[in-house]
């Protein structure tokens, strides 16, 4: 799709979405956006080769108890953690390194989902259903729409857990329906060693009205083990999920205009804008600083001194917590 497409969509999602988004413009120079460039070195979303040039496969994974053990969230190069309704939480992770074999429980999108992912180019996006008055803004978006509702291929019901958490997906066959799905662009994020400073952490907490999740170094694995509620978040392959960096990415959350059908409403977070940030890497935690100038550029994060912020190669998780209390919208 046409920057100028993008606008009109990210125009459409402001009207629809409520309150006060920080102004969104087309991708320039000026803007502070990633300009055009030679193909990156480096895969972008995790700072290693591995997946460099491959499509990108978002794919929104229910996170609550009913949900767990989750199914391939262990191969995503990186996780964004939203609040939905009801003050609990969900997953979307993006894939291109690795696809896992099966990747679940699939739950439905969110308006929050449509205003991160122009970011990413035009990914494929995986999801099971969405609310009535969202369709047009889905159809609308930058992406591939492999949702179930779409299609069948590629997504299968579990016998060993109820519906709605038996829905899963093949990530390989979901990607042959959309075979134009781009590779993520550059996204904002910087790799490489520390920076100086940081205050040294063995674990970190987020929270939300109805849900928390914390993580907590491993030396040994050299990454943040995720819990969920206090519990070890498991994967269904073994092992326990997490990644290289966890950024806590504080953003105002405000109420929308969508609302499910017992009348709670669905969050809209803000993720363009600036605001402040805790990255949390090598067992170390860094007061840091987002920037997201447009809903087609990238979000980049700096230190207290300015510097960049560099992560952890690997995977990377997003936390999206509201700029203040946990708030209910």
């Amino acid at each position: 799709m046409a920057v100028a497409g993008v606008v009109l969509l990210a125009a459409g999602l402001t009207a629809c979405s409520g309150g006060s988004p920080a102004k969104r413009t087309a991708a320039s120079p000026s803007s502070g956006a990633p300009s055009a460039s030679p193909s990156p070195a480096v895969n972008p979303l995790t700072g290693t080769r591995a997946g460099l040039g491959r499509p990108v496969l978002a794919v929104k994974i229910e996170n609550t108890r009913n949900a767990m053990p989750q199914s391939g969230v262990s191969a995503a190069d990186l996780v964004y953690v939203e609040q939905v309704e009801g003050g609990e939480t969900r997953l979307m992770a993006l894939f291109s390194s690795r696809l896992p074999k099966r990747v679940g429980p699939v739950r439905s999108a969110r308006i929050s989902d449509l205003h991160l992912l122009p970011q990413f180019g035009r990914p494929a996006f995986a999801f099971s259903g969405v609310q009535g008055k969202m369709k047009k803004y889905v159809k609308a978006a930058p992406v591939y729409d492999v949702s179930e509702d779409a299609g069948e291929r590629g997504y299968s019901r579990s016998s060993a857990k109820p519906a709605p958490y038996n829905l899963y997906a093949d990530p390989r066959d979901l990607l042959k329906r959309a075979p134009n799905a781009q590779p993520s662009k550059d996204v904002g994020f910087r790799f490489g060693p520390a920076p100086e400073g940081g205050k040294p952490t063995s674990s970190f907490t987020a929270r939300w009205p109805a849900a928390r999740m914390g993580f907590t170094w491993s030396a040994k694995q050299k990454r943040w083990l995720a819990s969920f509620s206090g519990t070890p978040d498991r994967g269904a392959e073994g092992g326990v999920l997490g990644g290289a960096t966890i950024v806590v990415q504080y953003a105002k959350t405000t109420r929308s205009r969508f609302h499910d059908f017992l009348g709670a409403y669905t969050p809209l977070i803000h993720t363009t804008g600036t605001g402040r940030a805790t990255v949390l890497r090598d067992g170390r935690a860094y007061d840091a600083r987002w920037s997201r100038p447009s809903e087609t550029a990238g979000t980049t994060f700096t230190t207290a001194a300015g510097a960049p912020m560099t992560f952890a190669p690997g995977q990377v998780w997003v936390v999206l917590v509201n700029d203040g209390k946990p708030y209910m919208p």
